[in-house]
């Protein structure tokens, strides 16, 4: 079977054409024709010569993941399902939006096939099978679905990308940190590292491993003030417990006029009280956040409920008052499963 080349790294390209004997600028021209120009087949690199796009096409492919079903939903969102050669299933979702008058088109993209984590909201987490995504299945969503919503408009394309969807980041940590790089690098996918969002459950090694690692905005899912409801809610709690997780927060090292995103999913008689919104307020003081208020999904993986909207609007004016910067974020893509906690194969 013939190793991918996509998800390479520029050292890796140069590592493999010196053990082919030839020069560096032919790994360069190769890096970019796969990341700039986005070429799918080795006879679409033109600068490289007729004999070594042979040669390459003979060892190596440049195949991306491929889309098995996409699915529209009327605000816009789309949903890919991507299913890779051991059957494996994932899913990403294309959210076009407009903010502050500027077309912002956003990329959730997943890390693993299922997750382990096993958050009590989260219909992923009730998927039997999981296994981490490599770097090029990783990228490999960036690129296709952006070829995809190419095909909706000339002027449309992906403006951000978040580690938001199937699994947990944090956990196929090398595989993620690489293909952030090759989204951040300038001479390949080149966008800026301000657009490109790490969400985590809370992996706390990681969480200090990724603050020397990356400059990507970084995201965690919290979802409750203490750590008895979070342990029933996240179990990932119990190992690593708030004070643990909040103390890393407290440390990570953030760019100039950056916050860290916390995700915060309401749910009904569960998080989602007056108390609950003032002693989030209070733990965490002194770091520097933005709070998203999410209400929960439904799906058939939970029996867990939403609130009514009036108690989310009483939870984000407590944190209001308390001077925090506290969105509540819009549901997108329910009709089709692709909210927020939605995400997974269905069909298996």
């Amino acid at each position: 079977m013939r190793e991918s080349l996509l998800g390479q790294s520029r050292d890796n390209l140069l590592r493999i054409f010196a053990e082919l004997g030839l020069p560096n600028f032919r790994a360069e021209q190769l890096y970019r024709g796969i990341y700039v120009q986005r070429v799918e087949d080795f006879s679409g690199l033109t600068s490289l010569p007729a004999d070594l796009r042979t040669t390459l096409a003979e060892r190596y492919t440049l195949e991306r993941p491929r889309i098995d079903l996409v699915q529209t939903d009327p605000d816009g969102t789309r949903k890919y399902r991507f299913v890779a050669a051991d059957q494996a299933a994932f899913e990403a979702v294309y959210i076009p939006d407009v903010a502050h008058g500027r077309k912002t088109n956003t990329l959730c993209i997943s890390s693993q096939t299922g997750c382990s984590v096993g958050c009590k909201f989260c219909f992923t987490a009730t998927l039997r099978h999981h296994r981490d995504l490599a770097v090029g299945e990783i990228v490999g969503q960036v690129m296709a679905c952006s070829a995809d919503v190419g095909k909706l408009s000339p002027a449309a394309r992906i403006t951000n990308v978040v580690f938001m969807g199937m699994g947990e980041p944090l956990l196929n940590y090398d595989n993620v940190v690489s293909a952030a790089r090759i989204l951040i690098d300038p001479n390949a996918l080149g966008l800026s590292s301000r657009r490109v969002t790490i969400s985590t459950s809370g992996i706390v090694p990681r969480i200090y491993e990724l603050g020397r690692d990356l400059p990507t905005q970084l995201a965690v899912s919290l979802n409750a003030t203490t750590d008895e409801i979070r342990s029933q809610i996240m179990p990932i709690n119990k190992k690593w417990p708030l004070e643990t997780l909040l103390t890393a927060l407290r440390a990570y090292p953030l760019p100039p006029r950056r916050r860290i995103t916390i995700e915060y999913v309401l749910i009904k008689d569960v998080n989602d009280s007056p108390d609950d919104a003032r002693r989030l307020a209070k733990i965490l003081a002194g770091i520097p956040v933005k709070i998203n208020l999410l209400g929960l999904n439904a799906h058939e993986g939970t029996a867990l409920l939403p609130p009514e909207p009036e108690r989310i609007d009483e939870f984000q004016q407590i944190l209001f008052a308390a001077g925090y910067n506290a969105l509540r974020r819009t549901p997108r893509g329910r009709q089709i499963s692709a909210a927020c906690g939605q995400l997974g194969d269905r069909t298996a």
